[in-house]
């Protein structure tokens, strides 16, 4: 069974319980002596005065007996008598427990009582005002940047890299790309942007001819037929690649050349074909399967978080990091939306309200539950010792006032009786 924690704290408590108590009992004894005392002066025939005073300590003992006996059979049977009904707090642990879940179910955890708490409170605009301060802003980013940092670390690496591999590639396998790289193709030609890489093709072309002229002779030699003689070989190969060269550097330098004319009706109408023509579209879309089904293309893809957890992690440690000081202009700038839009306010207000309503209504029976479990699994005896350090001194103060009062009440009603008879 599970019990308080007795501290040294509740043992100081307990401490002035027990001085409560003898101070509680040597005030009942007083007045038990003031009693015997006068009602010995009373019959020696000290006066009609005495028996005011007899009759003031004997309802102060009254009292004083009644609320001991009230006290004491919250925490044990008094003298130890099984008598019914004391000792509530030992023998009727569970119900109280289950009637504080009831009592905190039905006037705390109920829509309505949820929805006005919070809409007295103002959570809009008291959370925009706070968010507003940067301080408040930086510690809201530093809280977040640890909470990412450790769920990135917790999180295994080789199921994250099967879970983004397995989207990254279902989510390619259900788009068709042909038609999207067609008009994309289709405004890079009409922009011209094409340009430059066809100027970057024929300027390395030209520099490769220059720098390689032999290995071109060469290779169009070692074409030739074995009949032929060697020097119309060496000449027509060195006519090749003269007119190769020639070729390549007329493309570089003349932006109008025909070649030139001919890639831009080659990739316009390729550009066409990749949105209309059903045959290019099904062969673009055979070639990304095959290649979706690579194992270095699906490597690449597993790969692609590492790469964004070490970029994640390094901008969550660095307080300078893009990541972080966006986080934070952003944090603060919704605080200052939420502390001058009330609109704004006004639907933050009901999500947290909507939020609060929903989870006291639908778990409403789980938390009375975690109240009533949690008491019904305190022991008795620890428990009410535990309660009684904690309230024991202010019911000593019971005993003390059920003196007082009942000595009082006694001495008005002999008063009021004697009046009346005289």
């Amino acid at each position: 069974m599970v019990s308080f924690s007795y501290t040294a704290a509740d043992e100081e408590k307990s401490r002035g319980v027990r001085r409560m108590k003898t101070l509680a009992t040597s005030l009942l004894a007083a007045v038990a002596v003031i009693y015997a005392l006068a009602t010995w002066a009373e019959n020696a025939g000290w006066g009609p005065w005495v028996g005011y005073v007899a009759a003031a300590a004997e309802a102060g003992m009254v009292g004083a007996l009644a609320d001991w006996f009230a006290v004491t059979a919250l925490f044990r049977h008094p003298l130890g008598l099984p008598i019914p009904h004391t000792a509530i707090i030992p023998t009727k642990k569970d119900q109280l427990g289950a009637s504080l879940g009831s009592f905190v179910g039905e006037n705390f955890l109920s829509a309505d009582v949820v929805r006005g708490r919070l809409h007295a409170f103002g959570i809009g605009g008291r959370l925009g005002a706070w968010l507003a301060d940067p301080a408040h802003a930086d510690r809201v980013t530093a809280e977040a940047s640890t909470a990412l940092r450790g769920a990135l670390t917790v999180l295994r690496d080789a199921d994250v890299q099967a879970v983004v591999g397995e989207a990254i590639t279902r989510r390619a396998e259900a788009v068709e790309i042909a038609p999207g790289i067609g008009k994309t193709l289709e405004q890079i030609v009409s922009d011209g942007a094409h340009h430059r890489a066809v100027d970057l093709v024929c300027t390395r072309a030209h520099d490769w001819l220059v720098t390689h002229g032999d290995s071109v002779m060469d290779a169009v030699q070692g074409g030739a037929p074995g009949w032929t003689p060697r020097f119309v070989d060496r000449r027509i190969g060195e006519r090749v690649y003269k007119e190769l060269l020639r070729f390549v550097t007329e493309m570089r330098d003349m932006p109008a050349h025909p070649a030139r004319g001919a890639i831009d009706r080659f990739l316009t109408d390729f550009a066409a074909d990749l949105q209309a023509d059903t045959d290019t579209r099904a062969r673009v879309e055979r070639l990304k399967s095959d290649l979706l089904a690579r194992p270095e293309i699906q490597d690449i893809i597993a790969s692609a978080w590492s790469s964004i957890r070490s970029l994640i992690m390094a901008a969550a440690e660095d307080d300078r990091s893009q990541l972080r000081l966006r986080a934070r202009a952003s944090l603060i700038s919704l605080g200052v939306r939420l502390s001058t839009d009330a609109r704004l306010q006004e639907k933050v207000e009901g999500w947290a309200e909507d939020a609060a309503a929903y989870v006291v209504t639908t778990y409403r029976n789980e938390i009375t539950s975690l109240i009533t479990d949690t008491v019904a699994g305190w022991d008795a005896t620890q428990t009410s010792k535990k309660i009684e350090a904690n309230i024991g001194r202010d019911l000593q103060f019971i005993r003390i006032n059920g003196t007082v009062v009942g000595a009082l009440a006694g001495l008005l009603i002999y008063t009021v009786s004697h009046g009346v008879g005289g």
